[in-house]
């Protein structure tokens, strides 16, 4: 199971419409009692106060749903919000870019915005500039912007800065001691705000708190630490986690039908055509064998002894005296090959060199020392008789195919079951963690983006909608808290695909499900 999207059997199992911890829910807006007294805060200071204002908080504290609570509670009529991102857009010039061209103004720099501002304050409009991820700003852009806090005679917007806690001393040292901005610190959500938010996640998806223990809430609240992103992330492994031990007590209890609908139908169809090849393989091999029995009397002298011989029913005698239609060497050799090399797994290649080296060893001069073997059994027969014995060295070839093509099973059976990096997956801890990078549907994705990044990162192959998917993680870590503080030192690029900390538990259930 992974984030990057909501697994099929995850949500089959609860009934879920949608993945209810997934990390942006359209119309989801869940603002508990704590928040409203903050976000009155922020209204009053921007209204009074003449400072930079700042909003801090650890990753998943929920600082861009109170931005988002923060524009959307403002009168529209008399202010306009600009917000920005420092997402790879850092510098003083990128940032100053963003908010001209929200403004509308032509030249990007500090005087031609607090003209505009000036402008829009004269028309009784005021301006808010709304920074997310701010935590990412140089110091040069976080002195621009403190700049334009300060602004002018023209005019003045109001800053707020929505920022991890490591930006505080960065602001402090860039202020010099100035008191030219004010923090607001977010709370950690209490037990029964999380109980709250847990129960408003889930009756969007279409179920409700009882889908959880009250244990269960306890301990998503302990291990979050209250915080809304952790409590997301530590949700949904709950649940995974509870399906996977519910699927395994059904699998020792006898045969479970829980697999979802569409994938007990792809399995009739599998067994259907499994079976379908089966019958005609029996048809087949039971027309090869046909013309090997029925060439066994050839020397009865009378056609009465082969009518009544049951099991040649393919041979018709017109006359004493007219010959007998027996296949030629040539026609013979590939009606016995074909179906021999089907039930032995041969593929086209190793069957054309099989076919080749049965039949080039039976010139014609080879069979004139099986005739002293023959005709002491029968008495003198018609002349064009004489191609029978031709049949019984045809048999011979046969069973040398089946040694040559038995090995070929074990091979693809271990080349296919064997697991990818599983043994370094088994050897880890249950309790301990590892951060989940990416999945991919190609095996070659998965080994080139190790390869790139080097010996910290191992992937594992999982059944995912039916498919192969090869998981990469990083690393192993002996608590949440570690791993979580490896993510922040993870590489830009890596980070942007949002890895997530899991436990190996859940990894190695995966692992032995995808067997």
């Amino acid at each position: 199971m992974t984030s990057l999207h909501a697994d099929e059997a995850f949500l089959d199992h609860y009934h879920f419409t949608h993945d209810p911890f997934a990390s942006r829910v359209p119309g989801f807006k869940f603002f508990p009692a704590q928040r409203k007294p903050v976000l009155g805060q922020l209204h009053h200071l921007a209204r009074y106060s003449q400072l930079l204002l700042v909003v801090s908080g650890p990753d998943g504290s929920g600082k861009t749903l109170l931005r988002q609570a923060l524009v959307a509670s403002t009168n529209k009529e008399s202010v306009q919000s600009v917000v920005v991102s420092a997402k790879g857009a850092s510098d003083p010039a990128s940032i100053l870019r963003q908010v001209a061209l929200r403004l509308q103004v032509s030249r990007p720099e500090l005087p031609a915005i607090l003209a505009q501002v000036g402008q829009l304050a004269l028309l009784g409009q005021e301006v808010y500039v709304l920074v997310d991820d701010a935590e990412d700003l140089s110091d040069a852009a976080l002195t621009s912007l403190l700049s334009l806090a300060l602004g002018d005679a023209e005019g003045r917007p109001h800053v707020f800065l929505f920022a991890e806690s490591q930006l505080l001393s960065r602001l402090e040292q860039v202020a010099a001691g100035d008191e030219c901005f004010h923090v607001i610190e977010l709370e950690p959500y209490a037990e029964e705000e999380t109980r709250e938010y847990l129960a408003q996640r889930l009756e969007g998806a279409g179920q409700g708190i009882d889908v959880l223990s009250d244990d269960q809430v306890a301990d998503i609240h302990e291990q979050s630490a209250g915080w809304p992103g952790a409590i997301n992330q530590v949700a949904r492994e709950v649940l995974i986690e509870a399906m996977l031990v519910h699927r395994s007590a059904a699998g020792r209890g006898g045969f479970s039908f829980s697999l979802p609908r569409k994938h007990l139908l792809a399995l009739g169809v599998v067994a259907i055509a499994v079976l379908a090849a089966w019958f005609m393989r029996g048809r087949v091999a039971e027309t090869v064998d046909t013309p090997v029995v029925a060439q066994l009397p050839l020397g009865e002298p009378a056609p009465p002894a082969v009518v009544a011989d049951p099991s040649a029913p393919a041979i018709q005698f017109e006359g004493a005296n007219q010959p007998l239609p027996l296949p030629l060497v040539g026609e013979a050799q590939p009606v016995i090959r074909e179906p021999l090399a089907q039930a032995a797994g041969l593929s086209g290649a190793e069957e054309s060199e099989t076919a080749s080296a049965s039949v080039a060893p039976e010139p014609v001069a080879d069979i004139t020392p099986v005739r002293p073997v023959i005709a002491p059994v029968a008495p003198p027969v018609p002349e064009p008789v004489k191609v029978a014995p031709a049949v019984v060295p045809e048999v011979k070839p046969a069973p040398a195919v089946a040694p040559a093509a038995a090995p070929a099973k074990p091979q693809s059976a271990v080349a296919i079951a064997k697991p990818v990096a599983a043994d370094w997956y088994a050897a880890q801890a249950g309790s301990r963690f590892t951060l989940q990078i990416l999945g991919v549907r190609l095996e070659s994705g998965a080994q080139a983006f190790v390869k790139a990044h080097g010996a910290d990162y191992r992937y594992f192959k999982k059944q995912h909608q039916g498919k192969p998917l090869y998981v990469v993680t990083y690393g192993s870590f002996a608590t949440r808290d570690a791993a979580q503080a490896a993510l922040r030192a993870l590489p830009a690029k890596v980070q942007a695909g949002k890895p997530w900390p899991r436990n190996f538990a859940g990894i190695q259930q995966e692992i032995v499900q995808a067997r």
